[in-house]
């Protein structure tokens, strides 16, 4: 027995549970990117629906405005392909007063943490606090990349030489509990995520 070990107790005396914190508690290693995603993202209080289609996309966002009761109301919204599933349901988005929902789609999904990647052409130049409380956001699974500067490099070869500015992430999708120095100055947002199947 080593001397380390009879001053100090083998690791495996102590229960683990005592060990973990927030910071080294075990992650979902191995698995595949879009399981990793899909951990991360529940973990950090997104709500995520599965679509096989863009049939369900539609079904799935009207359940959306009808647990909220956002029909007839005003959302936010850049992106012109989406904006027939707002006109579609009555849903105002020119000059929206007090929208309900900010509607967009992102650049990527990032794996190993949870997070959506926006740029501005999905959110102009507005910081993530001050977009609306309450989020929907439409993506594919082809969009989900490991790491955040996987994220950056395909923005990079997307856009080739035309950048978009106010590139950022959104990672907390509830009010964090004990707030310390990593979630300073992020704003929890109430975050849909309509992930649409395309592999």
């Amino acid at each position: 027995m080593s001397l380390f070990r009879k001053l100090f107790g083998s690791s495996n005396d102590d229960s683990d549970e005592g060990n973990q914190s927030e910071y080294n508690a075990p992650k979902a290693i191995n698995l595949p990117v879009d399981e990793l995603f899909t951990f991360n993202f529940k973990k950090n209080g997104g709500k995520f629906i599965y679509c096989e289609n863009l049939s369900e996309v539609r079904d799935q966002f009207e359940n959306i405005l009808e647990e909220n009761d956002w029909f007839e109301g005003d959302a936010l919204c850049y992106d012109t392909k989406l904006f027939s599933l707002l006109e579609e349901n009555k849903l105002n988005y020119t000059n929206p007063t007090q929208p309900n929902f900010f509607l967009a789609g992102c650049e990527n999904l990032i794996a190993d943490e949870g997070s959506v990647l926006f740029s501005s052409n999905q959110i102009k130049q507005k910081k993530p606090n001050e977009l609306p409380d309450n989020i929907v956001i439409l993506a594919t699974t082809s969009q989900i990349l490991e790491t955040k500067s996987d994220g950056l490099r395909v923005i990079k070869k997307k856009y080739d030489k035309d950048y978009p500015t106010n590139i950022t992430t959104i990672k907390y999708f509830e009010k964090v509990q004990d707030e310390d120095f990593l979630t300073y100055g992020s704003s929890a947002k109430n975050l849909y995520l309509l992930l649409l199947e395309d592999l």
